[in-house]
């Protein structure tokens, strides 16, 4: 299984070049499929999904597909999986996503797809991979009013591949309060190892070996 699970998406060569590695093949000869799911649950303007997406699309691909997990059945949402070299997942609201996966039973599907396609998340979308993204984790993050807004109080871990939980957009410009003091309030609170990274980095899963890849900061707190 390969999961490049990035804070802000492809957004410097040495992320791009990870991803084209970890691919083996140039992104004009690769189909990709684009997840919005934890997206569209988020509220207000929009403008930042259309320029990312808009930014992916640019990169070149061989076909760009567009998938939402809710709403159609269960086999064509896998078939479109299978179709795809990439499968591309942004970011929004991670509890939005995960329950989208586990409601629709998507789970098992998904990691069997997997086995032979690479994963590339974004934010949200590289979050629903740890066995530690239940509503504990949403107290010990500070973000159960995300969960909340679902009109929800518990989260199941659609996969639970790892331990460690990751958080993004350390230092981001657009998160201006994710900066050391609040890493380390989170750290001083979790029982569970947290990856912590910004915007310019992203998590490599490759099979067993765990890796960064970055072209900015990060942070592991085992």
């Amino acid at each position: 299984m390969k999961l490049l699970l990035t804070s802000g998406g492809l957004r410097n060569e040495t992320l791009r070049d990870a991803l084209r590695d970890m691919l083996g093949k140039p992104f004009g000869a690769a189909n990709i499929v684009y997840l919005p799911t934890a997206a569209v649950a988020e509220p207000g303007d929009h403008g930042w999904f259309v320029a990312n997406m808009n930014q992916l699309h640019a990169l070149g691909w061989r076909e760009f597909d567009i998938l939402e997990l809710n709403g159609l059945p269960r086999q064509t949402v896998l078939d479109r999986l299978l179709h795809a070299d990439v499968v591309y997942a942004e970011g929004g609201n991670h509890y939005h996503l995960a329950r989208s996966i586990t409601g629709k039973g998507l789970a098992a599907g998904i990691l069997e797809a997997l086995q032979s396609r690479v994963y590339v998340g974004v934010s949200a979308g590289s979050m629903i991979f740890s066995r530690n993204l239940t509503e504990h984790s949403a107290d010990v993050i500070g973000d159960t009013a995300d969960l909340h807004r679902l009109g929800a109080v518990t989260v199941r871990p659609p996969f639970g591949l790892f331990d460690w939980y990751l958080k993004p957009h350390l230092y981001s410009p657009g998160f201006p309060e994710r900066d050391d003091a609040w890493a380390d309030r989170i750290v001083s609170r979790a029982d569970f190892p947290v990856y912590f990274i910004d915007d310019e980095t992203a998590v490599r899963v490759s099979d067993d070996k765990v890796d960064v890849v970055s072209e900015g900061r990060w942070r592991f707190h085992p």
